[in-house]
């Protein structure tokens, strides 16, 4: 499966001179986790996350304590320059998902910006392969059969089912054809695994 196919796109940005507040209500308000930062002329600089917005905007609350709170040191960061990763890992429409993970997992992070050369086309989260990971079966089974009927009209006929992300196809045996099937079927965004019945 390729990142083009589990992506959130078009990507929505944040300016690095946007005002903090105002990216905590774009990253809100759409219900997203991270924005790529973009400069004047929309290049990718950086990205923001929830928690880099978070950081100096709470102070202690005084009835959590006993003792006097010091005034805090410094003002709170406004600009989202100030707060955001400068260094952004990017992935490409045709990155593996794999390739993805990998790249979530060993750097600790929840979303990736997907370019198209320099051009910032959409983002990857946690959340969109969870979301391909939680179709239903029966949803999975008919994407699988249409992808079948559409890329290979001519080919045998297959019984599909699937279960657990497992696609399942029966039918006569043809070492080429179910090459090509297994191929189709793997495309499908929430297929795991393809197995061949007889």
């Amino acid at each position: 499966m390729l990142v083009r196919e589990v992506m959130s796109a078009p990507a929505i940005t944040v300016r690095r001179t946007d005002p903090v507040r105002h990216a905590i209500r774009v990253l809100h308000g759409n219900n997203i986790t991270a924005a790529p930062v973009v400069d004047d002329n929309d290049r990718l600089v950086g990205v923001v996350s929830e928690l880099d917005l978070l950081r100096g905007e709470f102070e202690p609350d005084p009835r959590a304590t006993e003792r006097r709170l010091p005034s805090p040191a410094e003002p709170p960061p406004r600009r989202v320059q100030e707060v955001m990763t400068g260094e952004a890992v990017t992935v490409t429409e045709t990155t593996d998902v794999t390739s993805a993970i990998e790249l979530m997992v060993g750097r600790r992070i929840k979303s990736l910006p997907v370019l198209r050369g320099e051009a910032i086309v959409g983002m990857v989260s946690r959340r969109d392969l969870m979301a391909m990971l939680a179709r239903s079966d029966d949803e999975l089974r008919k994407a699988v059969e249409a992808a079948l009927h559409e890329q290979y009209p001519f080919g045998p006929r297959w019984t599909v089912a699937v279960r657990n992300g497992v696609a399942e196809l029966s039918g006569p045996r043809h070492e080429h054809a179910d090459k090509i099937a297994d191929v189709l079927a793997r495309t499908v965004p929430g297929i795991v695994r393809v197995r061949h019945l007889r």
